[in-house]
């Protein structure tokens, strides 16, 4: 591993958290799937060696229960799901170059192969723990069996995780008031004997590791939280059937925790990739053993298991560290929190039923926001920006261009690519590079569309139907630039959309597959001669969309007669290795039932700022201080963001302060603002446009 930028002269693997085998897709799951393969796209169009793999979660408590309540074997359950997983991924032009699963013959042995290691080392050890038990099923209840109230924040939590609170990963017997999901019945506390690994021992090595850790700042930051509060050290066995076995243990009815096989199945499908094209052509020993490039993109849901447990194993056992772990946000539809017990949820087989292009999804959820942003999903936003981006900028350049070029001179003009042009898309190969290298998949996608946007403007700008007749030469000259700039736009699009930037490489007469392109190939001369274009994207109108929000409601409206019934452990997809967890309703503060008059509201003088620098308060744990521009000044604030956010990156962007909040110390350091923030995670609230430092907020 390096922190060189990329392309470095080692291979890389790209790896998305595994979906589990449990229930259908929706574009919550999608996003992380996407997301990955788009990534590992665009450090291929770098030249950077990479493989992209991942595979089904096929252990854990949800497969037990949902197939014991289906009346199939967990493996039979699983497999099914796994199968459709399969078939659904390349739908959305998703191409792993190993997808795999956790139940397989690969992965069972050498999960078996690393726990053996860490307990050879020292790392593992017995200890008698309290394991919640029913007595009325006669049985123990590990994780998602069990639900009831979280230690550290009082929220609703279930089994290994408060999903609904401050996300953090708890172990057997710490959950309160336990509450069995077999038969509803309270659940109560026994002594039973488990493996240990001592995570608490890694300390050091995962301060160190965070330091030089790659992704999202989330990533980075929620973990350093957990360290500093003390490390505690991990169950890795559970009382149950379903999974792989402890190696060595005779004792029936103890597992290994889905969360220590769960990750090692993407060492086992790059080990399978690497035995399918040969060491050759791609070393999975180099990647996981010495000096690959390792990426990870997770939900946010997941950080911890990646950040502090995995890299703790892979230490143990002697494997290499990720580069980078890349968090996602959540998804909403509508405003609200996506909800597959209601029904509010936009499916993966749905989106293709209706008949929509997969690069369209792939462009909405990859340049829609921050990777690490929530994203809002409504068929309205949708169609604007598919309408707007796709067909009114990239689809109307292309067509415009190509078919002028067509008509007039049979292809492409026989001139060399104007000085203007050319630097154009070298700039716009540098804003991809910089954005491979910031793991920003919307700088990538932006820069694509800017260009073609770029392209309109000059074609506009140069009136080539006028030069036709007067000025032949120029026209000719024009419509070179114009071609090149629709191929480069091809090139550097391929990764967000690859199956309509392959149907523009025909177009224009390439041969062969334009994944294969690098992105030196944007300024390659076009083939000379092509046929007739066609338009490659189409709008969306209005009465298909009313359509489609009338469609949602039905759904929703059905679902919610049944689904105050229902219990999140009901949910196919809340689970404990989901990419994309539920994010409900349910989850969110309540409303407050006291109203307050606009004079009231008149009162709060709210500013658009931006922020010039930004530093973490010595002795404080949470705290930062920041200097604030409101345009008139420039304001001293205390925010509660110096564990959630990557200070150094906050300089320059912009913010929102209510300004005439009343000056406080904290920690000898005066606050004379508040900058606002939404969540556990506050994600600094801003304006959509370009608003003027200093505006004020109405």
């Amino acid at each position: 591993m390096s922190n060189d930028d990329f392309p470095t002269d080692s291979p890389a693997v790209v790896t998305c958290g595994l979906p589990y085998a449990n229930g259908d897709l929706h574009i919550g799951h999608l996003r992380g799937y996407i997301g990955a393969d788009a990534f590992s796209r665009a450090l291929e169009t770098l030249g950077q060696e990479t493989a992209y793999v991942s595979g089904s979660d096929m252990h854990g408590t949800p497969v037990a229960v949902n197939a014991e309540q289906a009346g199939v074997d967990p493996a039979e359950f699983a497999l099914e799901w796994h199968k459709q997983y399969e078939e659904t991924f390349p739908k959305f032009n998703v191409e792993f170059d190993n997808y795999g699963h956790t139940h397989d013959e690969t992965n069972t042995e050498l999960t078996t192969e690393i726990v053996r290691t860490l307990d050879e080392e020292g790392y593992v050890y017995e200890k008698e723990i309290q394991v919640a038990y029913d007595p009325d099923a006669d049985q123990y209840l590990p994780d998602r069996y069990v639900q009831g109230t979280c230690p550290y924040c009082g929220a609703k939590a279930r089994g290994d995780e408060c999903d609904e609170g401050c996300q953090r990963h708890l172990e057997p017997g710490e959950i309160e008031d336990p509450t069995s999901t077999i038969t509803g019945n309270d659940a109560e506390y026994r002594e039973r004997t488990h493996k240990f690994f001592r995570v608490s021992e890694f300390s050091d090595y995962l301060t160190q590791f965070l330091d030089g850790l790659e992704g999202t700042s989330n990533a980075r930051n929620q973990p350093r939280q957990w360290i500093e509060e003390g490390l505690q050290d991990w169950c890795l066995t559970r009382d149950m059937e379903w999974g792989i076995d402890y190696p060595g243990d005779e004792e029936e009815d103890i597992v290994l925790y889905v969360w220590v096989d769960a990750p090692v199945e993407y060492i086992s499908s790059t080990k399978q990739y690497s035995e399918r094209v040969g060491p050759e052509e791609y070393d999975w020993e180099r990647v996981w053993k010495d000096d690959g490039e390792i990426v990870h993109v997770i939900g946010r849901d997941i950080i911890q298991h990646h950040t502090i447990f995995w890299p703790a194993m892979l230490e143990g056992a002697d494997y290499n560290a990720p580069r980078a772990v890349a968090a996602t946000g959540f998804i909403t539809i509508n405003g609200k929190g996506l909800s597959t017990s209601r029904n509010r949820a936009v499916w993966a087989e749905e989106y293709l039923e209706e008949g929509f292009h997969p690069d369209l999804l792939r462009y909405y959820l990859t340049t829609t926001g921050g990777l690490q942003q929530d994203v809002d999903f409504s068929w309205d936003a949708f169609q604007e920006k598919v309408n707007g981006e796709l067909v009114g900028t990239v689809g109307n350049f292309w067509y415009r261009s190509l078919l002028f070029a067509y008509r007039n001179f049979e292809g492409t003009p026989d001139a060399d690519v104007s000085e203007e042009v050319r630097e154009r898309i070298e700039g716009a190969i540098g804003d991809v590079r910089e954005g491979v290298n910031d793991y920003s998949l919307r700088d990538i996608g932006q820069a694509a569309t800017q260009l073609a946007q770029f392209g309109n403007e000059y074609i506009q700008r140069n009136e080539p139907w006028k030069l036709t007749n007067d000025d032949p030469e120029r026209a000719q000259q024009v419509i070179r630039d114009c071609v090149q700039i629709a191929k480069a736009v091809a090139v550097l699009f391929e990764p967000i959309t690859p199956g309509k930037s392959q149907q523009l490489w025909e177009q224009i007469g390439e041969d062969g597959a334009i994944a294969d392109a690098h992105l030196e190939d944007a300024l390659e001369a076009p083939p000379r001669n092509f046929a007739e274009p066609g338009e490659l994207f189409e709008k969306i109108e209005d009465d298909r969309v009313d359509e489609l929000n009338e469609k949602l409601e039905e759904r929703v409206a059905a679902a919610g007669d049944d689904g105050d019934e229902e219990t999140e452990s009901d949910d196919t997809d809340s689970d404990e290795s989901t990419d994309m967890a539920d994010t409900d309703t349910d989850a969110l503060e309540p409303l407050l039932e006291d109203r307050i008059g606009f004079e009231e509201f008149q009162e709060l003088d709210i500013r658009v700022g931006r922020i010039e620098a930004a530093e973490g308060i010595e002795g404080a744990d949470d705290l930062a201080r920041l200097e604030v521009d409101i345009g008139f000044e420039t304001r001293q604030v205390v925010a509660g963001i110096k564990q959630l956010h990557d200070l150094e990156e906050l300089p320059g962007e912009n913010c929102i302060l209510l300004a005439n909040m009343e000056p406080a110390e904290l920690f000898g350091v005066e606050s004379n603002g508040m900058v606002l923030a939404a969540g556990e995670q506050a994600d600094l609230l801003t304006t959509h446009g370009d608003s003027e430092i200093g505006e004020k907020v109405r």
